[in-house]
């Protein structure tokens, strides 16, 4: 039995559904409750309060596991205890380029390699579906703003970072490996409203923001530390932040997704 974390966000929604067109038994953990595919168990854990995923764990094989909470030593304590045997770690680029920043994800990294499982981790650079924050603003009046509207990064489809760890936790070979995923060429935020509007078949108009206003606004859900790192990456990336890894087509066998093709798949979120 496989046990996903995050079962009902973009990346887990889509592992789940993968794992179980693989035949594989999925048990789907989440705060909230979602849509899942038949036969899939779900229980209701945080993982800020690790002793919520006991009944999850017990009997596992495997864990895919989130950034989230603050003691993951904890977490993979009991999923130690429940059998798991495997735990592959969605962590961020950011872990890599900009340790200093993002210490969440690294101590999440440090502890699923100090844990004795077999351990994988996915560095995940920004995602295309953080363009669903315009979603509102283009229905109901065509726009979309973001800062740096020239400035591009190989953001990725989440749908082939859940591909990619269905194929380490389904397969062979990955263990010990830290993969970067990103997507198959640099795209700018004006660029990825073009895409959209192309998906959708209405020209969406592209207000680049200020840096202040930018940092306005992120600063209510995000931590100071973190919004400057942020920032930084979206700002003046560095060369390690603008490159292209070949990991997803390395694990997959095919190139990522575009993030027109993405566009073109959640267009409904923008009409």
């Amino acid at each position: 039995m496989i046990v996903v974390t995050g079962a009902t966000g973009n990346v887990g929604r889509e592992l789940v559904r993968l794992l179980v067109a693989a035949g594989e038994s999925v048990t789907a953990v989440s705060r909230q409750p979602g849509e899942l595919p038949d036969g899939v168990r779900h229980v209701r854990a945080d993982l800020a309060e690790p002793q919520t995923l006991c009944t999850a764990l017990d009997g596992a094989d495997a864990l895919f596991l989130l950034v989230a909470g603050e003691d993951p030593g904890a977490v993979l304590a009991h999923a130690a205890a429940g059998g798991v045997r495997r735990v592959v770690l969605l962590s961020s680029q950011g872990a890599g380029t900009r340790p200093d920043v993002y210490g969440h994800p690294v101590a999440f990294e440090e502890a699923v390699r100090a844990s004795g499982l077999d351990w994988t981790v996915l560095r995940s650079g920004g995602l295309d579906s953080n363009a669903y924050a315009w979603a509102e603003s283009v229905r109901t009046g065509g726009e979309a703003q973001a800062p740096f509207g020239d400035v591009g990064l190989p953001v990725v489809d989440p749908a082939d970072v859940a591909a990619v760890a269905a194929a380490v936790l389904t397969g062979g070979g990955h263990t010990g490996r830290t993969y970067e995923l990103t997507g198959p060429a640099p795209v700018t935020p004006r660029e990825q409203a073009e895409a959209i509007g192309a998906a959708i078949g209405t020209p969406v108009r592209f207000t680049e923001l200020t840096r202040a206003q930018a940092r306005e606004r992120m600063l209510r859900f995000m931590p100071e530390p973190v919004v400057e790192g942020t920032l930084g990456i979206l700002g003046a990336p560095l060369p390690a932040e603008r490159r292209v890894s070949p990991d997803v087509e390395y694990v997959l066998g095919r190139a990522p997704r575009t993030f027109a093709e993405w566009a073109a798949g959640a267009a409904v979120a923008f009409r």
